[in-house]
């Protein structure tokens, strides 16, 4: 393969930082400029208008997309989102770190993602279901429990979930829970799904930890992010003895370099819906990014640990519960200077792993226990950070370039044999 170069814009797109990785990972595997060219943008990308009746009469026109990296593996599988922000190029990269990710804890999938250009925080409960069931009804042909399968994403849940599934059921005039993860218990759901991210994170984090001899308890650990992941994985840090020592919200963030009383802060979101606008003495996201601590958790956006800041990073290991959160150049900087990092890839595989076993119960139609579904995922966490990190040992790269190189393996395999390249 040849080299390429890359401007800083470049490296900040998220699409294109995907791409660059990928291109380094097959170039250090050995294979052809053929199996990027196949690997580097979705294999199909959907594109639909969606009219919805609003709750005042009005009809609204929505934009939706589905992308469909690779099937070779397997059904395509990931999560849709609900966002004002969202883009054709995001959803082609997320459907990119989709496929990684279920190559990289071995799962029978390649990657999909959905989204939908739209403000939910505006809309009615009504409007939000008959948008919900005209998505499907617009990407219902390409769809499938053995085609591909969609999950919660931003500002989507288990109701969104219910009547998409629901929807998908009347089209094809048969019950079908397969068709998508992350519904509601009654409905076909699995234990364990709301928490499943930030315990594959949590798993990450406590390997990471013996990697480099640091225990958790009394560890000080800072989490960017107190939605899902990250309320839930403070918690977890918590419980397991560390000390949380900052947290933040999109308002900012608290510090206490004694640790926070996560359980507090938990009882105040759920009550007020943000932490850090109650209190008065807060900091700000970068500066609590620059805290020295043992453990920093970027679970919020991406492109939060950049060239400008790689340098003021004090912990010790950074795992990245958010999609993209550190960008190609920070990751050669933190890397230099011996940080190591987990990545998003990497750490937040644990949501589509409890997906699969969601996917496995309703196709067999036998559902398993909490205590089931947690020790499965603690097998498949341990053993995928495992490979990654004998990887990076081995071939004498980062675990992000370690990541990618065993997640693009598995799929560039898949394809070879299918005699697609």
């Amino acid at each position: 393969m040849v080299a390429e170069k890359h401007t800083n814009e470049e490296k900040h797109d998220v699409l294109r930082a995907t791409q660059i990785v990928i291109h380094r990972a097959l170039e250090k595997l050995g294979y052809p400029e053929e199996v990027y060219e196949l690997l580097k943008e979705p294999l199909r990308m959907l594109t639909v208008k969606i009219p919805v009746r609003m709750d005042d009469g009005s009809v609204k026109v929505f934009t939706g997309y589905r992308a469909q990296h690779n099937d070779a593996v397997g059904p395509t599988k990931g999560g849709i989102r609900f966002h004002p922000n969202v883009t054709e190029r995001e959803v082609k990269a997320l459907s990119i770190w989709m496929s990684l990710k279920c190559g990289i804890v071995d799962l029978p999938y390649g990657g999909g993602k959905g989204g939908i250009v739209c403000d939910p925080r505006t809309m009615s409960f009504r409007e939000l279901e008959r948008l919900s069931r005209g998505y499907v009804r617009a990407i219902s042909q390409i769809v499938g429990p053995t085609k591909d399968i969609p999950a919660p994403d931003v500002f989507t849940n288990s109701q969104i979930m219910a009547w998409m599934m629901d929807e998908y059921s009347r089209i094809d005039e048969f019950n079908s829970p397969g068709f998508i993860t992350g519904k509601p218990l009654v409905l076909g759901g699995s234990h364990g799904r709301e928490t499943a991210t930030a315990k594959g994170v949590t798993i990450c984090i406590r390997e990471a930890a013996k990697k480099r001899g640091i225990d958790l308890k009394g560890a000080r650990v800072v989490v960017q992010g107190f939605g899902n992941a990250g309320s839930y994985l403070a918690k977890f840090m918590h419980d397991a003895g560390a000390k949380v020592i900052g947290i933040s919200d999109a308002y900012g963030g608290l510090y206490d370099p004694n640790g926070l009383d996560i359980d507090y802060l938990l009882d105040r979101r759920d009550s007020f819906g943000t932490v850090t606008k109650l209190f008065k003495n807060t900091i700000t996201n970068k500066e609590l990014l620059e805290l020295e601590c043992d453990i920093l958790v970027p679970a919020a956006i991406e492109n939060q640990i950049t060239e400008e800041n790689a340098h003021n990073i004090k912990a010790k290991i950074v795992v990245e519960a958010a999609n993209g959160p550190t960008t190609l150049e920070a990751t050669e900087i933190l890397t230099e200077r011996g940080i190591l990092i987990v990545p998003d890839v990497l750490a937040s595989a644990g949501g589509v792993t409890v997906s699969y076993f969601e996917w496995v119960q309703n196709n067999q139609g036998y559902y398993w226990t909490e205590e089931e579904v947690e020790e499965k995922l603690e097998k498949v966490m341990v053993k995928a950070f495992n490979n990654v990190y004998e990887t990076a040992q081995t071939r004498r790269v980062d675990m992000r370039l370690a990541a990618y190189m065993v997640g693009v393996r598995k799929m560039a395999e898949a394809c070879r044999f299918r005699g697609w390249i």
